[in-house]
C-alpha cells in the first residue's frame, strides 16, 4: 500500500479541519459584534438580528458536520478530482475554490451513481473513513478498468464500505447515511419537486433515511424556497423522533421543526389515549372527508318560513330568515338568495372560513338589491329611481349591519378546529363502542 496516498489525504483532511475552524471563528466573530452593535433604530435591530440569525445558523451547521466532515473524492479521467463531504467548504482565496464538494452538489453525483459500466468520466472513486480528524482507511473503487495505476488501497469487495457501515455499533440514534447512499436511493433523493413523493419499502429498507437526505437535499436545491415555507418533519411519537433527530443537524441542517401529531396545532398539546376502537377510526384516511361533511354541514340554510307569510297569497311562502334592520325595517335572506350565496363561496374551493367571506359578500348584495327594489320602486311603474351612488350607500349600511352579520353567522358560521372536531367527537353514534 503506498503511505504517500494515506499522508497525502491526512494532510488534505488535517487542511480542511484548519479551515472549518476558521470559519467558525469567524461565524462567532460576527455573532459577538452583531450582538455588540448599539443600534436602536428599527432598521438598525433588523439588519442585527438578520446578520445574528445567519451566522449563528451557519455556526450551527459548521459544528454540526465535525465528525465525518470529509468522506469521498472523485477521481476523474480529465485529472481532476474532487473531494466529497457533509458540507461545502471553499478555500479562502479570490477565486473561493472548494476544498470540498456539499454531497447534495449535483458535481458529487458520481460519487453515489458511477459504475464500471458507467463510469461517468471518473477513474477513481475513493472513500474516506474517519475518527475525529485522523484518517483511518482508504477504500478505492477503480472505474476505468484500463487505468492501470494502483494505489494499494483497492479492494476486492465493492460493499464493503457498505457492509462496515450495517456492521457498525448501534447507539439507539439513526445515523445519517450520506457515505453509503445507493443508486436507487439517491434517484430519490434527487427527484425533482414537483409535489407529494410516496417512498414505500417494507421494515428496515431504509424510508426513513431516505426521505431525511431528501429533506436535506430539498433544503440545499431549493433553499430560497423553503427557508419561506419552513420545513416539517412529522414523526408518530416523540421516541421516534428523539431517534431520528440527529441525522439532519449532522447533514448541516440545523432549522427543521420535528412533532408528532399530537404537537401539529399551535398552543395545544394531545395528552389523551384513545380507546383501540376510536384511535383505529380517527386515524383513517377517510376520517378527512368525514370531517369535510361535518364542516359542509355546517354551510346551511333557512329552514322556517317567517311567520305570517303567504297568509294573502296562493304562493307557497319559502323559508327564509327574517332580519330586522333598525332604518329599514325587515329584509328577508330566502333559501334561494342563502342557496346562491353557498354556491358562490364553494365555488372558490377554499377553506370554510377563508370562503367565508364570499358567502358574506353574496348575500350583502343580495340583501342591498331587495332593498334597493323596494325603496326605489317607481309608483307609475317605471325604471328604479335609485340611482347607483343610492344603491352603493345602501350596500354600505347593509354591510355594516348588526342584524346582517348574524344572520350569515347563522348560516355560514366561523368555525374554529378545536370545536368542531369537540362537537363532532363528542356524539358517541361517530365512534364504535368496544
Amino acid at each position: 500500500m503506498s503511505n504517500t496516498e494515506f499522508q497525502s489525504e491526512q494532510e488534505f483532511i488535517t487542511e480542511l479541519y484548519a479551515r472549518l475552524e476558521d470559519l467558525r471563528d469567524q461565524a462567532e466573530r460576527a455573532v459577538q459584534g452583531a450582538l455588540g452593535e448599539a443600534g436602536t433604530g428599527f432598521q438598525a435591530r433588523l439588519e442585527r438580528d438578520v446578520l445574528v440569525a445567519e451566522q449563528s445558523g451557519l455556526l450551527s451547521a459548521l459544528n454540526s458536520a465535525e465528525h465525518g466532515l470529509c468522506f469521498g473524492r472523485l477521481e476523474f479521467s480529465d485529472g481532476r478530482d474532487h473531494h466529497i463531504g457533509r458540507i461545502g467548504i471553499r478555500q479562502d482565496d479570490a477565486e473561493r475554490t472548494p476544498l470540498v464538494l456539499d454531497w447534495r452538489a449535483e458535481a458529487a453525483r458520481p460519487f453515489y451513481l458511477a459504475t464500471g459500466h458507467v463510469p461517468m468520466g471518473l477513474r477513481r472513486r475513493r472513500h474516506i473513513t474517519t475518527q475525529g480528524r485522523r484518517v483511518t482507511a482508504l477504500h478505492d473503487e477503480i472505474l476505468d478498468l484500463s487505468d492501470t495505476e494502483r494505489t494499494g488501497y483497492e479492494g476486492a469487495d465493492a460493499d464493503a464500505v457498505l457492509l462496515a457501515a450495517l456492521d457498525a455499533a448501534r447507539t439507539g440514534r439513526m445515523h445519517d447515511i450520506v457515505r453509503t447512499i445507493q443508486a436507487d436511493q439517491d434517484r430519490i433523493i434527487r427527484s425533482p419537486h414537483q409535489g407529494v413523493l410516496v417512498v414505500e419499502g417494507g421494515p428496515g429498507t431504509g424510508k426513513t433515511a431516505v426521505a431525511l437526505h431528501r429533506a436535506a437535499y430539498l433544503l440545499y436545491a431549493q433553499r430560497e424556497l423553503l427557508a419561506k415555507r419552513g420545513v416539517l418533519i412529522v414523526g408518530p411519537n416523540p421516541a421516534f423522533l428523539g431517534y431520528i433527530g440527529e441525522v439532519l443537524p449532522a447533514l448541516g441542517e440545523t432549522g427543521v421543526l420535528l412533532a408528532s401529531p399530537g404537537d401539529l396545532y399551535p398552543g395545544l398539546r394531545a395528552t389523551g389515549t384513545d380507546r383501540p376502537g376510536a384511535a383505529a377510526v380517527k386515524g383513517r384516511a377517510a376520517m378527512a372527508d368525514v370531517l369535510a361533511r361535518v364542516v359542509a354541514d355546517r354551510q346551511t340554510l333557512p329552514e322556517a318560513v317567517p311567520a305570517g307569510s303567504g297568509e294573502d297569497s296562493a304562493v307557497v311562502p319559502e323559508p327564509a330568515l327574517e332580519i330586522d334592520h333598525d332604518d329599514y325595517g325587515t329584509l328577508l335572506l330566502d333559501r334561494t338568495m342563502a342557496h346562491a350565496a353557498r354556491d358562490r363561496a364553494r365555488s372558490t374551493a377554499l377553506p370554510h372560513n377563508l370562503a367565508r367571506p364570499y358567502f358574506a359578500f353574496a348575500v350583502i348584495d343580495a340583501l342591498t338589491e331587495q332593498l334597493a327594489d323596494r325603496l326605489g320602486a317607481d309608483p307609475y311603474g317605471g325604471p328604479n329611481l335609485l340611482g347607483p351612488d343610492d344603491v352603493a350607500q345602501l350596500g354600505k349600511e347593509i354591510a355594516t349591519s348588526t342584524e346582517v352579520h348574524a344572520a350569515i353567522d347563522t348560516l355560514w358560521p366561523d368555525l374554529t378546529p378545536e370545536q368542531l372536531v369537540t362537537d363532532f367527537l363528542a356524539d358517541p353514534t361517530h365512534l364504535p363502542a368496544e
